[in-house]
């Protein structure tokens, strides 16, 4: 028997009656089907067709990607880390919250103490329209017309740059000096500077000298024909009554009469040592590149004309061989030369510095009384330092060296002249260096000194040399700053009469301290020319104490009169305070503090040329 039905897909369905089964056969089949199922093992996907999913057994590693890990270490460390943080999280809030108990600074060595002072006194040295921040109350704007009330003289600005010592004289000459010392020694120590809190002050005072000396000529031009060397008069010969800088003693702000200009059409020696000036500054204002490169300029210009239009600016009788008296102008082309080489790194300057001919006659080679004195007139002795840093530092090889080593030697030879061991100078007894030999006004020279000892040691110990020689004997650098010490010491006070020379340093010191300024009260009184001199003449003590002025000095017995109407023992002066200041700066502060080595090389390009390419390949 048979049966049909439709298919859904088209067929015939047919289903036969001896096809189909009871229920229990069915359950029969069912069972023998799984137990033919269970007797073949299954894989784990089969099984999770059959069960469902089931609970997976944790894994006992952690793989971190890189490594695979325990879990329990894993804890371990994540707990360990996290403990850590919490710890020294607790440990920083203790520490910022806990009072501080800082230990406090040493107190500032007597050196930086001086030298605060010092630098005041060309606060108290300033002419033309003063500075709000200028912290001398009895000085006030002085000298205003300087320029105008010359009818003869074409620069009709000249207001402004510093009075030269205790009158209101303007002399180019020793204020350019002035100005170079103290760029110098901010080039080489400003660190020592900044960590006085001086290095804006300083910087300060040395571009109030060089705005003023940029009026002085003509800075825009390349080329010129006259410099201003001086402006006021102080000559009192022949029993002049016509009122000028000497023979009146008034208070500069109150200054009523005329003050000449004169002019200089050639004066190597002035416009070198004014070229040197700037050429020096635009290293310490190398970042301000406008003032820096108006300075550069300006230094090019002068020393063109120093060469161009040859001469001493003090011959002929003028005022400046009275007072300031240049006895030579060849130092001044070395000096001025190698001041505008660091400046540019014009390698002309160079050469010019190191011409054999030229150092002979700027004295390089004979020696002589005063071989190695440094001062406003002589400048031989800083510019032979500084060709020597050249060599020590850089070591610019051929063409250069034989000259170089001949400075170099030249300087160790001063520098051994200097010790109280050779014979070169005498002593006082108190121990002050006689480098002008007994005459008046001793300081100016010890200071310049006492700096150049002081930093050709500071080199030597920065090019690692551990001293220098005199003939077969040899000196450690710390004899050098031992006599640089005992120099300045002598005039801060260790010296037989228990003085200090700068005033305001110390509780002993000049009271009656040769100075216009200083010497007549602020009072709302005008004193006339004449009107002052009661103040000249007067006995008492100061009325406005000229802060950090180093006066002329003692006699060779270590003998001090401190009146004021004897200049010789108690006028200060620029380019006297100038070195002081250079010298206290470089032995100020901590001795682990040395020279800036590569500053004053900014402008300079490498020594060695690049090396010219290799030849062509031969060809036959």
């Amino acid at each position: 028997m048979s049966m049909y039905g439709r298919d859904p897909w088209g067929g015939p369905l047919e289903i036969h009656a001896n096809d189909s089964a009871t229920d229990d056969d069915r359950s029969r089949n069912l069972q023998d089907l799984d137990r033919a199922a269970l007797s073949r093992s299954l894989d784990e996907t089969q099984q999770s067709w059959l069960l469902g999913p089931t609970e997976q057994k944790k894994k006992r590693y952690v793989d971190l990607g890189c490594i695979i890990v325990s879990r329990k270490v894993f804890k371990w460390t994540v707990g360990s880390v996290l403990a850590a943080a919490v710890l020294v999280g607790l440990i920083v809030l203790i520490v910022k919250t806990v009072p501080r108990h800082r230990r406090p600074n040493p107190p500032p060595d007597n050196y930086t103490l001086a030298l605060h002072k010092a630098l005041m006194f060309f606060n108290a040295q300033r002419s033309g329209k003063l500075p709000k921040h200028n912290n001398v109350s009895w000085r006030g704007n002085s000298c205003m017309r300087d320029g105008k009330s010359d009818d003869a003289t074409i620069f009709k600005d000249l207001v402004g740059g510093y009075y030269d010592a205790g009158d209101a004289i303007k002399f180019n000459f020793p204020q350019s000096f002035a100005l170079t010392m103290l760029s110098w020694s901010v080039i080489e120590y400003s660190a020592k500077y900044e960590a006085a809190g001086e290095l804006n002050h300083v910087k300060d005072i040395i571009k109030w000298g060089t705005d003023y000396l940029l009026k002085t000529f003509n800075s825009s031009a390349d080329t010129i024909d006259r410099v201003v060397a001086q402006v006021g008069s102080g000559v009192t010969a022949d029993g002049s009554t016509t009122p000028n800088d000497h023979y009146c003693w008034m208070r500069p702000e109150d200054i009523d009469y005329d003050r000449p200009v004169f002019e200089c059409h050639s004066c190597s020696d002035l416009a070198a040592e004014m070229a040197a000036a700037l050429a020096s500054a635009s290293i310490v204002f190398k970042d301000n590149k406008a003032y820096s490169q108006k300075l550069v300029h300006g230094a090019r210009t002068l020393f063109k004309f120093s060469r161009d239009q040859r001469g001493r600016y003090s011959a002929g009788g003028t005022e400046a061989a009275i007072f300031y008296n240049s006895t030579n102008y060849y130092d001044e082309f070395v000096w001025g030369a190698t001041w505008l080489y660091y400046a540019t790194g014009n390698s002309s300057y160079l050469q010019l510095a190191t011409t054999p001919g030229i150092a002979k006659h700027a004295g390089a080679f004979w020696g002589g009384k005063y071989y190695g004195v440094m001062s406003w007139d002589s400048k031989l002795p800083g510019a032979q330092v500084l060709l020597s840093r050249l060599r020590l530092f850089l070591s610019p090889g051929y063409p250069y060296e034989e000259i170089l080593s001949t400075f170099h030697n030249q300087t160790s030879i001063v520098m051994c002249s200097y010790l109280p061991l050779f014979t070169s100078f005498n002593f006082t007894k108190g121990g002050l260096i006689q480098l002008n030999y007994g005459a008046p006004q001793p300081l100016q020279y010890v200071a310049n000194a006492a700096f150049l000892a002081a930093l050709f040691s500071d080199y030597l110990a920065a090019a690692d040399a551990p001293g220098w020689y005199c003939g077969p004997n040899f000196y450690s650098v710390d004899v050098l700053r031992n006599f640089a010490e005992s120099q300045i010491d002598y005039i801060l006070g260790k010296n037989p009469r228990k003085m200090s020379y700068v005033v305001g340093f110390g509780n002993h010191y000049p009271k009656h301290v040769h100075h216009r300024g200083a010497s007549i009260p602020k009072n709302k009184v005008r004193y006339n020319c004449k009107g002052g001199w009661k103040w000249r003449d007067s006995k008492k003590p100061n009325p406005n104490i000229l802060v950090g002025a180093m006066v002329a000095g003692p006699d060779v017995h270590d003998g001090f009169h401190d009146v004021r109407t004897n200049y010789n023992y108690t006028e200060p002066t620029l380019a006297g305070n100038a070195g002081l200041v250079a010298a206290l700066v470089a032995l100020s502060g901590e001795r682990s503090t040395r020279i800036d080595k590569n500053t004053i090389f900014s402008a300079v390009p490498p020594m060695f040329p690049t090396p010219p390419p290799p030849p062509a390949p031969w060809k036959p």
